[in-house]
């Protein structure tokens, strides 16, 4: 089971911190799926604002973890890397569900399934789980495009 730590997840994408969202990539099928982790915790900076008195990660964030992943899963196939003359960016999302909030001490379970890809353009299927319960779900579109 081929699977990324943090150090191989920061050669797959441009993102650092505060905004790199991927801890590991747990396992990956180049041309297929993506599986990855992202670790909740109190110290991440949206916390401070969102909801301090009941603390909850932005929806909006746990999309972008998604996309992330659809990066990793993009660069891996491709056996690519980002560089400074190209980059995947996020170019769309549709249906987008949110179930559950996600808080403080979750462990995000992120799964990324590629739908299609045509001419650098990436359709996918994502979803994001807590405790194997699914907390948004969205498909995502990703693009290669110049810097």
């Amino acid at each position: 089971m081929p699977s990324l730590d943090i150090h191989e997840v920061m050669k797959h994408l441009p993102h650092r911190y505060p905004f790199l969202l991927i801890d590991r990539v747990l396992d990956y099928t180049p041309g297929k799926s993506l599986t990855a982790l992202k670790n909740v915790t109190y110290n991440e900076e949206f916390f401070t604002g969102h909801f301090n008195h009941h603390p909850v990660m932005p929806g909006v964030l746990i999309l972008e973890a998604l996309a992330q992943a659809t990066g990793i899963l993009s660069y891996i196939t491709t056996e690519q890397r980002p560089d400074s003359e190209s980059l995947y960016y996020l170019v769309g999302i549709d249906k987008a569900r949110f179930k559950a909030p996600v808080s403080p001490g979750d462990q995000l379970i992120l799964t990324v399934d590629v739908i299609k890809e045509k001419r650098g353009i990436w359709k996918f299927n994502a979803e994001a789980k807590v405790d194997d319960k699914v907390v948004s779900s969205a498909e995502i579109m990703c693009a290669q495009r110049g810097v």
